[in-house]
């Protein structure tokens, strides 16, 4: 009898280490010789000194946030290995499995971001419910066939879809309004 191996998914981790460390744990999980890993941070533009010139450098959103694809049976012996890396569970739901992404949100979040979208990010305390717009498909241009909520800021000519995941992180990318249709 076969047996089925189970599905890689998305895990949500947290990294300890201070903002300033050398390596954070998503540098290390790409490096990791043996063990190729999918990982994904959410990254910025800053400008810093180095050397006493102004260079722009890529750096984590949110420091303690990574997503890292590999089945929950790999992944548990690298997280023992760090002991300033580990899962992120949800909040008040007294279960202990660990945060996990759907494959098709997190698709479409890593694709806007490595797009060439004008894009920001907001965390979920920033979106209120009365931020929440009407219901949309994109139909035509690079987002075609997206689906969700347009932002609605008062006084904004801009219109942005709102792309999330759940209870972590939003973007809103900003659209093309005649490629917008109202559901």
């Amino acid at each position: 009898m076969l047996e089925l191996l189970p599905d890689k998914q998305w895990f949500v981790l947290r990294d300890l280490k201070r903002p300033n460390a050398k390596k954070h744990a998503y540098q290390l999980l790409q490096e990791l010789p043996d063990t190729p890993l999918e990982v994904f941070t959410p990254m910025v533009s800053r400008i810093a000194t180095r050397g006493g010139k102004r260079v722009v450098e890529q750096v984590p959103y949110l420091y303690d946030l990574l997503f890292v694809r590999e089945t929950r049976s790999k992944l548990d012996p690298i997280i023992a290995m760090y002991d300033t890396l580990q899962y992120r569970y949800q909040r008040g739901g007294g279960q202990h499995d660990p945060m996990v992404v759907r494959d098709e949100e997190m698709q479409r979040f890593i694709a806007i971001v490595q797009g060439q979208f004008s894009y920001r990010y907001c965390t979920p305390e920033e979106v209120s419910p009365a931020m929440y717009g009407r219901q949309i498909l994109i139909v035509g241009g690079a987002l075609d066939g997206y689906q969700g909520r347009l932002m609605t800021t008062r006084g904004s000519r801009v219109k942005r879809l709102i792309v999330e995941i759940p209870n972590l992180l939003a973007l809103t990318v900003e659209v093309n309004p005649e490629f917008i249709k109202l559901l």
